[in-house]
């Protein structure tokens, strides 16, 4: 199983536009990263976001870009504040591979959680992606690459 997580991309501030969508700069970033993760190989057959407008256009690229017949919907337990090991339960198990948009602090907490480094996790790049697989059902992940803005 391949993991996808992707930071969302440099979006406008909420005096914006309270909504949040990237920003020029943010979806131009992750139109390249995500032509660069398809260069890679990601091939996601699930593509899940935390339905705030930000990550869903992430999502919305990266789908578009890595495969545009995957499976694409806001899910729960993607909100930067929720606690990482909900997810990390969901994936125990699954063979699919995943692409996740979502936030900080929830990613990099994540990452820790999956890669075992407890209340020390590895620096996250921000609105930048990082690619995990693991073999044995979700028990142990190592990272294959990152992508940074």
């Amino acid at each position: 199983m391949q993991l996808y997580l992707v930071h969302h991309g440099l979006a406008v501030g909420p005096e914006v536009d309270p909504r949040r969508p990237l920003s020029a700069v943010g979806r131009a970033s992750v139109d390249r990263l995500a032509a660069l993760a398809a260069a890679r190989g990601a091939r996601p057959v699930v593509v899940w976001h935390s339905g705030k407008l930000r990550a869903k256009q992430t999502a919305e690229a990266f789908w578009r870009a890595c495969n545009a017949l995957a499976e694409f919907q806001a899910t729960r337990d993607l909100q930067p504040d929720d606690q990482p090991g909900w997810i990390r339960d969901r994936l125990h198990g699954d063979t699919r591979d995943i692409l996740i948009a979502g936030h900080f602090p929830h990613l990099p907490r994540l990452l820790g959680l999956l890669m075992g480094s407890g209340d020390a996790p590895p620096p996250f790049p921000p609105h930048g992606v990082v690619a995990l697989t693991t073999d044995d059902g979700g028990e142990r992940w190592r990272e294959q690459w990152r992508l940074v803005d």
